[in-house]
């Protein structure tokens, strides 16, 4: 069964709820900001707060997220939602998405000369990748009339 990490599922989770800060600031007024703090985004999420720390660093030193410092600082998004996707979020806390252990970077398994399944199994996998690709963060985010309920936290699912 293809999986998504734990830690993959708190990045999505993370970035949904910073882009739903940031819709609210931009209707809040010029001084309101989308930057939360990791402790924010943990207490929504009921995530460990250190591990949800370690994510959102390795998503801002990904391009993904901002880090502002201070006593108002926190983590935003660094570009829209709408340009955002779930792939870049997977790829940068999980690294490459591979379905087998034959679809790699580099190298080749020892069955390569013999298998049969390969092409098929890679087809799958740009597949998956594509459809994740596709997924913006933006659509994530519960439609406005619902965005209140939504802030108070919630699992992110990725259906087809």
């Amino acid at each position: 069964m293809l999986r998504l990490t734990k830690k993959a599922d708190y990045g999505l989770m993370a970035l949904k709820y910073l882009a739903e800060q940031a819709f609210v600031a931009e209707h809040a007024g010029p001084n309101a900001t989308g930057a939360r703090s990791a402790k924010d985004i943990a207490e929504a999420y009921h995530i460990p707060p250190q591990l949800l720390a370690k994510i959102l660093q390795t998503l801002a030193r990904a391009g993904l997220l901002v880090s502002h410092a201070g006593t108002n600082g926190g983590y935003a998004l660094a570009r829209s939602a709408a340009n955002i996707s779930a792939f870049e979020v997977i790829r940068a806390i999980d690294g490459p998405l591979f379905i087998t252990s034959c679809i790699t970077i580099h190298g080749t398994c020892d069955l390569a000369g013999h298998c049969t399944i390969k092409e098929p199994l890679r087809k799958v996998n740009d597949s998956i990748t594509d459809l994740l690709a596709g997924i913006k963060i933006a659509d994530l985010i519960e439609p406005t009339d619902h965005l209140p309920a939504a802030m108070a936290g919630g699992l992110v699912s990725i259906e087809r």
